[in-house]
């Protein structure tokens, strides 16, 4: 025997003890006193010094020998796999039409959620930034007086590496040279750039430690140098003060709470250049900037929570101690998604609500999706039985028909996935449209790739491996022998997989349909005043003081505007809430809060707002300087039966403290959230009015009256940015982020149902197919075209009505709950569940037709010549 048959022998059979006569001559006398002598253990080791022994030419010949080809079995499983998807034709792009939708949800609905969950995580040592909140009285906010910064520097040195004031991000006028822009921005303490990690393109962020200095964004400096390097530059904020620009930073990202920012001023320049803020240096109830802090390495946010938590406490006057203000740290990766709190315990927040919903929504299309493919595969079973009986008769082992299967559920899903991808590119640009972000699909990452695949291999295997399984036990004799029949069981996973998939379908479909009305009916809610017409002009410069009243005649004498007024807020906001009234009757206990806007005279008459009782301010009557306009949620809330007249007292530091009168009650207007009720409000004729309200007349058309109203206001006030809104369009964008919810459910629930068609589709085919003999019997012996349909049908039928059953009282649970997160809603009708309940066993019905009715009109010769 030669060395190479003895030792492919020895390495078959070297467990053997019989076998160690078997190793004859040629192998040296140390080999084989190591093999008479070695452990039976040690014997591996031994195996791989004989095979070393051979020269290099036999180890190819051993290994072609004895493995010839060690990826040719997987190479046929793949051929095969490829070949029963293009046999195979219909059902083939039923199946990966199906998961290519799928997955195509999956990956737009992952990015988006991503996003959410990866917001503010952007900056470096994000885990170590918090923002300073407070519980006050009933609720949770986060604005602070300015000496509260100093003292948490004093009191806690070892906690905090950086104590940053900051002002809340608003809008100024930026202007270099002629270009003069609305830009978003905020003053911040030295430490905010080193905080943020801002990435300097231009500059470094020690240039912030000039008081006279800004950092730019990339975009702003774009728009207003191009693509020059600024720094050095000057350009002048609000037309009043001049900086020098130090920096250039990159635009923070869109998932970030200071993605808005455009530029960023010293702290320092802010106390020189403005007396008020000044003035409240050492005033521990003014509120009204931001507190941003870093922890050092070995402190927590808890701890420092309870140390930092009575600080105001201490320092606020018997009055506004009785609120308890209690202070607590909220850290960065929280602002987003939690930082929603009532009665001081944090609850869900709204958004983080629609991040599960989304979530929830993908998901659910997928095993919409994968349903389809488990029932078309083992619909088929009875046509792929045969084979499984040939390869189990020539030797096939049960492990490799259900390898064999499982590869063809990757391949099915591989193609679908590669659909996916580019099916997900091109509608990025739509759902970025509707979602209002700037997604994006990461093909340059390593990451995104490993769990592309990752959840392509885990989706593949979830799919397949109920046909697996399935298709691989059948027995081969009876297959063979013509007697197997697939077992009366053997639908019943099928027809749950059938009644899950429209469950969903009609659990989102019934969703959208709420979400829909609740839409609707907020929308077509009567908001106090009138919209049309109606546009908001901001006061962006100090040198509109005075200078209203010229605007105002100009626009009326020209036929521009029927009415011009002005007014604190704009009609769509309420910019200030105060406190400290009194009236007869009022309980003790009571902490009120009440909506206050400083308006004009006209105010009334250009929003055209509704009186219930008593009148409008005038400019003829002086008492009006000490008048009040309230309105029916302010009645109610204080109480009063006849409020015209009644006089309320007003102890204010803000505004004129003393006596008001109650000249008017005006219906509620919707200036806040129109989910909610509204707000008890008053107006009065004092104080600082930031707005210009135009109501342009009806008889000139939008745009050219827009464009005069302009010409105007930059002739009178030409260093101020033209800054206007329209009424209608401000109050559409209160309806965001329902619409966005709408539009996504409303999307996603037809691709839903549209999948559970294309599988009732293809397995309606798959039971005539199998019931094509019996049809042709019973039409031979008279069963007519509607007898026919009513047999193929009537399961399908009762399927997808089981499924609405189902579904009802479930969406009806979940969708009432959401409802009740709006203060201003429907009652769920029971005519929805009836219609959609309707819409799905219709649909259901059109989708089996097709091929019942198809069957029914075959000649029956056809099917039974062959018996």
């Amino acid at each position: 025997m030669s060395p190479p048959k003895r030792a492919l022998q020895f390495l078959r059979w070297f467990c053997r003890e019989d076998c160690l006569e078997e190793i004859e001559g040629d192998l040296t006398e140390v080999f084989e006193k190591q093999l008479k002598t070695a452990p039976r253990n040690a014997r591996w080791s031994f195996a791989w010094s004989v095979v070393r022994y051979f020269r290099p030419e036999f180890l190819k010949s051993l290994r072609d020998y004895y493995l010839p080809d060690p990826y040719g079995m997987y190479k046929s499983y793949f051929k095969l796999g490829w070949r029963n998807i293009t046999r195979n034709r219909a059902y083939s792009l039923i199946n990966i039409g199906g998961l290519a939708v799928g997955i195509t949800a999956v990956i737009l609905t992952s990015l988006w959620v991503y996003d959410e969950l990866t917001f503010n995580r952007s900056f470096k040592n994000h885990d170590h930034i918090g923002k300073l909140m407070v519980h006050n009285g009933g609720g949770t906010y986060e604005n602070h007086p300015i000496p509260l910064a100093s003292e948490l520097r004093t009191l806690f040195p070892g906690d905090f590496k950086y104590v940053v004031m900051s002002t809340q991000a608003q809008e100024y006028i930026i202007s270099a040279g002629e270009k003069k822009f609305m830009q978003v921005g905020n003053f911040m303490e030295e430490a905010g750039p080193e905080m943020l990690s801002m990435e300097m393109l231009s500059g470094t962020r020690r240039g912030f430690r000039n008081p006279h200095s800004i950092f730019l964004a990339e975009s702003l400096s774009k728009k207003l140098f191009g693509d020059l390097d600024p720094v050095g530059e000057t350009v002048t904020i609000d037309n009043e003060l001049p900086v020098v620009v130090a920096g250039v930073f990159r635009d923070f990202p869109g998932n970030s709470q200071f993605s808005k920012i455009s530029f960023m001023a010293p702290w320092d320049l802010l106390i020189s250049s403005y007396e008020y803020i000044k003035n409240h240096e050492n005033d521990w109830e003014g509120n009204f900037l931001n507190i941003y802090v870093v922890l050092k390495p070995d402190a927590e946010f808890d701890l420092a929570s309870k140390k930092i938590k009575d600080v105001k406490l201490r320092h606020v006057s018997i009055e506004k101690a009785k609120e308890e203000p209690e202070l607590f740290l909220l850290p960065l990766k929280n602002w987003h998604l939690y930082s929603t709190f009532e009665n001081r315990k944090q609850v869900v927040s709204e958004q983080l609500k629609l991040v599960w919903f989304i979530s929830l929504i993908g998901i659910f299309i997928l095993i919409v999706a994968a349903i389809n493919f488990m029932n078309l595969c083992t619909a088929r079973s009875e046509k792929r039985a045969k084979e499984v009986g040939l390869r189990k008769t020539m030797g096939s082992f049960q492990r490799q028909l259900i390898f064999q299967f499982f590869c063809e559920s990757m391949l099915t899903v591989s193609f679908a996935a590669l659909l996916a991808l580019v099916a997900g590119q091109l509608a990025l640009p739509w759902f970025n449209e509707i979602t209002g972000k700037q997604l994006r699909i990461p093909w340059t990452s390593e990451a995104f790739w490993f769990l592309f695949v990752f959840f392509v291999a885990v989706t593949g295997f979830l799919a397949g491996s109920y046909p697996s399984f399935y298709l691989s036990s059948f027995s081969p004799a009876k297959v063979l022998k013509g007697t197997f029949k697939i077992n009366y069981a053997a639908p019943i996973p099928r027809k749950i997989l059938i009644t899950a998939q429209f469950t969903i379908s009609v659990l989102l479909t019934i969703g959208t349909v709420i979400v829909y009305q609740q839409l609707s009916f907020v929308k077509e809610r009567p908001v106090g005043y009138t919209r049309d017409g109606l546009i908001m002009i901001r006061k962006t410069s100090p040198e509109f003081q005075g200078r209203s009243e010229v605007i105002s005649t100009e626009l009326k004498n020209s036929g521009l505007a029927s009415a011009v007024a002005e007014s604190a807020s704009g009609v769509t906001s309420i910019w200030g809430f105060n406190a400290g009234f009194s009236w007869e009757g009022k309980d003790p206990d009571l902490q009120e809060s009440f909506g206050t806007i400083a308006v004009s005279a006209d105010y009334g008459k250009t929003i055209d707002w509704q009186f219930i009782d008593g009148r409008d301010f005038s400019n003829e009557i002086a008492g009006d300087s000490s008048a009040f306009v309230i309105n029916e949620a302010a009645v109610k809330y204080m109480g009063l039966k006849q409020p015209v007249g009644k006089t309320i007292r007003w102890e204010t530091e803000y505004f004129d403290s003393g006596d008001y009168t109650i000249i008017g009650v005006v219906k509620d207007m919707v200036m806040n959230s129109p989910f909610e009720h509204a707000k008890p409000m008053i107006f009065f004729l004092q104080g600082y009015k930031g707005w210009i309200l135009v109501k342009s007349n009806p008889e000139s058309g939008s745009h050219e009256t827009l464009s005069a109203i302009e010409t105007v206001f930059k002739r009178i006030v030409p260093s101020a940015p033209f800054d206007y809104r329209f009424a209608s369009d401000a109050y559409a964008a209160k309806f965001k982020n329902e619409e966005c919810i709408g539009e996504l459910a409303l999307v996603l629930a037809v691709l839903a149902v549209t999948i559970s068609c294309l599988g009732l589709f293809g397995l309606a085919s798959f039971v005539v197919e199998q019931r094509n003999k019996e049809i042709g019997i019973r039409k031979v012996l008279g069963a007519s075209l509607v007898d026919l349909w009513q047999m193929l049908s009537r399961d399908f039928i009762v399927l997808v009505a089981t499924s609405c059953i189902i579904a009802i009282p479930v969406v009806y649970y979940f969708m009432n709950n959401w409802l009740q997160n709006y203060q201003y809603r429907i009652e769920i009708s029971w005519w929805i569940f009836l219609l959609t309940g309707f819409g799905a066993l219709t649909i259901a019905i059109f989708t089996v037709s097709f091929h019942t009715i198809k069957a029914a009109l075959r000649n029956p010769v056809n099917s039974l010549k062959s018996e």
